[in-house]
């Protein structure tokens, strides 16, 4: 598939009115792409069998065989992510002849490469915070199996099906309706219950649902406001002129427009590199939860913090819950009662919570440090440690949690938050450097048709450098404020609608046929996603119960 993808010219390109994008590569750089996406899935493997050695956790073959499956689809993603929306970092300096069209996506996939490596790790969490709560602290039952491959499949299909027809669809948008399906079905299937642990979090859904929407209206009205200003102060006429047949830009503009790319392809990276090491972990913790369901990297010397962190919150809360002591197991159920109706600020809420961190503090204590903790004892702690953050989480976001409780309480609280994160929520090196292969090497791979899409079918006249190089800057800055508040946003949505509004400021007219494309894509990538996802989950599930594996 990736040779043939490489070889192939895009009919749309043919007609002698962009750039020629038909060169093949030569064998030997196939034989290079090759060895490298080979290579990162042994490299993938062999990391996950010295990980799981390391703490004594032997896999059995089947349950191997299932784990790399389920990378090679994970992975899947990220490769098809990346020739689907990198096209739209590359589509600027090809059609204004800033770079060769083959050197853009090498130069592009580095720095996708580059910007995984560097990103912070909080949107990983940011998408799989969506899902039910059960199926989080349960990922390696059936339900949590046929839960990621029911999202993973409905996303790969529907980036697979839009790349196909050339539409700049946002990967983002896709993985975040099939989270969405795969809760909504599990909510369905449990019942008919109506909120809670068995559905999606939706406060947390509206968060991320609220900057997939923005993202279209951010990209217009920014690349138009910024291209207007442009022309008021910097007066050169070529810059909003189209390029003549391939000639190269001057030096300063070619130097800016390679500027824009390079930020388009490091944001792109750092934001969407991060979702698919979410849903790698997910898998991990479902299969190997011994190695990765606790950051089992954490020194040994953080172990007294932790564990004073949560002596504190502890206190804290267990003021606000009475004296009496909570047995274990009822703090849990409460616990999970109060998630599921998302009401925590309660007197049994808050019992719960400080009889669970008195317990966490006092089993990490005893262990010495999360590395030390038996194999037999991590996916309960590991539960726990969820549970109590989760709740937490919540307490501090009410309205009215200034006035339930001081400010050094909820810097008490803040603080056990975060170690919890830290405990429970980590990227192994060698999963970054999975996802970042697979996201650069995809980049390479498949990119003519969408190129097409933003260069030629957008605006009714030719790509400007100007045009260009507006609507990757609000693009570049766009992604990068949401990667630092640990937002998951879409490239595809910002670049493509940056462009039309750069088109808008710059005297053109619009291609009302493709706009009206890219529309209904996005407004049917949504349901879609979700109805495959939630189709296929049901579908596994129901496979699963009927073979007796459940």
């Amino acid at each position: 598939m990736a040779t043939a993808a490489l070889d192939s010219a895009d009919p749309l390109s043919s007609s002698g009115a962009g750039p020629d994008l038909s060169n093949r590569h030569h064998p030997l750089a196939r034989l290079i792409f090759l060895l490298l996406l080979a290579g990162g899935f042994v490299y993938a493997c062999a990391s996950v069998l010295i990980d799981t050695q390391q703490v004594g956790e032997e896999l059995a073959m089947g349950v191997f065989a299932f784990l790399a499956l389920a990378l090679v689809i994970a992975l899947g993603f990220e490769f098809v992510n990346g020739f689907h929306d990198t096209a739209n970092a590359v589509a600027t300096v090809i059609y204004t002849n800033s770079m060769p069209a083959h050197f853009a996506v090498v130069w592009s996939g580095f720095f996708n490469f580059l910007g995984v490596m560097l990103s912070s790790g909080a949107v990983a969490y940011a998408i799989i915070t969506l899902l039910p709560v059960e199926l989080i602290l349960n990922v390696g039952s059936s339900a949590g199996y046929a839960m990621i491959f029911a999202l993973l499949l409905a996303a790969v299909l529907w980036n697979l099906a839009t790349w196909y027809v050339g539409l700049p669809n946002s990967s983002s948008h896709t993985l975040i309706g099939s989270v969405l399906g795969v809760g909504v079905a599990n909510q369905l299937m449990a019942a008919g219950s109506t909120a809670g642990t068995a559905g999606v979090d939706w406060s947390q859904a509206q968060k991320v649902l609220t900057g997939l929407a923005m993202a279209p209206a951010i990209g217009f009205f920014a690349a138009l406001v910024l291209l207007l200003v442009m022309r008021r102060v910097l007066k050169n006429p070529r810059l909003y002129s189209a390029p003549e047949r391939d000639a190269p830009p001057p030096k300063g503009i070619r130097a800016l427009l390679i500027f824009t790319c390079t930020a388009v392809s490091f944001s792109h990276g750092s934001n969407d590199g991060q979702k698919g090491m979410g849903l790698i972990m997910l898998i991990l913790i479902g299969c190997a939860p011994t190695a990765y369901a606790l950051n089992r990297t954490m020194p040994e010397s953080t172990t007294p913090a932790f564990v004073q962190s949560a002596d504190r919150a502890g206190t804290v809360l267990g003021a606000r819950g009475g004296s009496a002591p909570l047995p274990i197991d009822n703090a849990r159920t409460i616990l999970t009662s109060a998630l599921q109706t998302r009401r925590v600020n309660t007197p049994d809420s808050y019992a719960a919570m400080a009889a669970l961190s008195r317990d966490i503090s006092t089993r990490v204590s005893e262990y010495g440090a999360l590395a030390k903790v038996p194999a037999a004892a991590t996916p309960n702690l590991r539960a726990d440690m969820y549970l109590v953050l989760d709740s937490t989480k919540l307490v501090l976001k009410a309205d009215d949690a200034a006035r339930r409780f001081t400010a050094n309480e909820l810097t008490a609280l803040s603080d056990y938050q975060k170690q919890l994160e830290s405990g429970t929520r980590y990227i192994p090196l060698w999963v970054k450097i999975a996802v970042a292969l697979a996201l650069g090497l995809g980049t390479m791979v498949g990119w003519r048709r969408i190129v097409v899409t933003v260069g030629e079918k957008i605006g009714k006249q030719h790509l400007t450098y100007g045009m260009g190089a507006s609507a990757e800057l609000v693009a570049a800055a766009t992604i990068l404020a949401a990667d630092r508040f640990g937002l998951p946003v879409s490239t595809t949505h910002i670049l493509s609608s940056g462009v039309a509004g750069a088109a808008v400021a710059n005297g053109q007219g619009l291609q009302a046929r493709t706009l009206r494309n890219m529309a209904l894509a996005w407004l049917l990538t949504l349901p879609v996603a979700m109805t495959l996802s939630g189709g296929l989950y049901w579908l596994l599930l129901t496979i699963v119960r009927a073979t007796g594996n459940a």
